[in-house]
């Protein structure tokens, strides 16, 4: 792959990792003791009592428990990033981590972060 292809993968990724970083600061704290992970808050509640703090307490729940599985998601994504930025470093990127044989640049085009070929997926 040249040099020009790298580099604009290289930016494509850098701005797909700011997106994501810049998603998680609606919804979540990057935990500094883990690298990688951020943490969902959950959304501030301030008690009461009766039905409606009841119905309150129960939308913040639903609203936290809908976040989770997006926060993995993005979690998961930002380190499949992460890692094909440390292989461009590397000069290790486009290649498939199972077979060592290139990654089509099509496949790239969909997916830049992508670690393995289709055949290995």
């Amino acid at each position: 792959m040249d040099k020009k292809t790298i580099k604009q993968f290289k930016e494509r990724l850098e701005k797909e990792k700011k997106q994501i970083e810049k998603q998680f600061k609606t919804f979540a704290d990057k935990d500094e003791n883990v690298k990688g992970d951020w943490d969902t808050r959950f959304p501030k509640w301030n008690g009461g009592s009766g039905g409606s703090a009841l119905e309150t307490a129960a939308d913040a729940v639903e609203e936290y428990s809908t976040l989770l599985p997006i926060e993995h998601t993005l979690e998961l994504r930002l380190q499949n990033i992460n890692n094909a930025l440390e292989k461009i470093k590397k000069g290790q990127y486009g290649v498939c981590e199972k077979c060592k044989k290139k990654i089509p640049d099509k496949r790239l085009e969909v997916y830049p972060e992508a670690g393995v070929c289709l055949k290995c997926k």
